[in-house]
């Protein structure tokens, strides 16, 4: 998810009580929401050694308790001087850290990007795909139930009454999320259900996978996969599902060019990623008998919008060169004729 969300959500365990575990509860939440993320450091080195990285070690259950640890030199540093008042209570500050990690990894879980959970045992991708990296629904309810205490305690002071609505609107927002992101569940098995089954294509789907839109619960983008193809829908639940409105991609069969791209490190950190590559071959007019090899990862968009997508130029004697990886649009637009 993005970090917005992770801190709120620190923010709502916070309030909904683990502050209580020790001074300076608060801020080790605050920055523990968010530690994981500080792979991204890793971009320094390239898009591609980011892709490799992100997402991690730093994301593993096994180092949870150990990346729980960052934070605590902060809230010393917070909580140090005299005025600050009672001392902090080491190990609640540690547990309350911990609680924000696993928040991180838990939200992170639930989207399309995935995560490796089980790092550094196992480099497998777990997602449940079932929320976008940006959830604006996410977005508003932690922030409203950010604001209500605020706009409670303005009421309150006008009418002379004491106002406790902070630890209830915060519990009350990790329930609604917990049930928000179950009812995503349910509807994402349901769109994975209509899919299989269903004939695309005249063939039946090897897998089935459904990405979330973000604004509508109801709306997802079906993928159907087939031995020779991809099959793309915008699915509407609250429709009839009907196959004749599925985009057809084919794959590109493996050749010269497609095995020369894979030796590249930007297309292994990619395909390491990919969880439905889809692959594209074509002339450019430069070198001569040069041809540009794409693959595309179907889960963040389709041919010719250059989003999650490796690239190179392979020559005609097989020769790999300008192999790169990009997760937002190219500058220099397509090279093929």
């Amino acid at each position: 998810m993005d970090n917005l969300t992770h801190t709120l959500t620190g923010y709502m365990l916070s309030r909904a009580g683990l502050d209580r575990l020790s001074p300076g509860a608060t801020i080790a939440l605050l920055i523990a929401a968010n530690i994981p993320d500080v792979d991204v450091v890793t971009a320094l080195a390239g898009s591609a050694t980011y892709l490799e990285h992100h997402r991690g070690i730093t994301h593993g259950l096994v180092m949870a308790p150990v990346m729980a640890l960052l934070p605590l030199p902060l809230v010393w540093l917070f909580r140090k001087q005299p005025a600050q008042g009672r001392r902090v209570k080491w190990v609640g500050a540690w547990a309350a850290s911990l609680a924000g990690v696993l928040s991180h990894l838990l939200l992170d879980w639930t989207n399309i990007y995935g995560v490796r959970l089980l790092a550094p045992f196992s480099g497998e991708w777990l997602r449940l795909d079932i929320t976008s990296v940006v959830d604006p629904w996410i977005w508003v309810l932690l922030a409203g139930c950010v604001l209500w205490p605020m706009l409670a305690g303005l009421v309150a002071g006008e009418i002379g009454a004491r106002s406790k609505s902070g630890p209830g609107a915060a519990q009350f927002a990790l329930l609604t999320l917990t049930l928000y992101t179950g009812g995503r569940y349910l509807l994402h098995q349901r769109a994975i259900d209509t899919l299989d089954a269903h004939l695309h294509n005249g063939g039946v789907p090897v897998r089935a996978a459904a990405f979330p839109s973000p604004a509508n619960p109801l709306r997802w983008i079906g993928l159907a996969e087939l031995n020779n193809a991809y099959v793309m829908y915008e699915l509407n639940l609250a429709r009839t599902f009907d196959t004749d409105d599925g985009r057809l991609y084919y794959k590109a069969g493996p050749t010269a060019q497609t095995q020369a791209a894979k030796q590249t490190y930007p297309f292994q950190a990619f395909l390491t990623f990919s969880q439905f590559p889809l692959w594209r071959l074509g002339q450019v007019a430069d070198p001569p008998g040069a041809m540009e090899v794409e693959a595309i990862d179907l889960r963040f968009g389709v041919p010719g919008e250059g989003r999650f997508s490796a690239q190179c130029i392979v020559d005609a004697i097989g020769q790999v060169s300008d192999a790169s990886f990009q997760f937002g649009r190219s500058n220099e637009g397509s090279r093929r004729d």
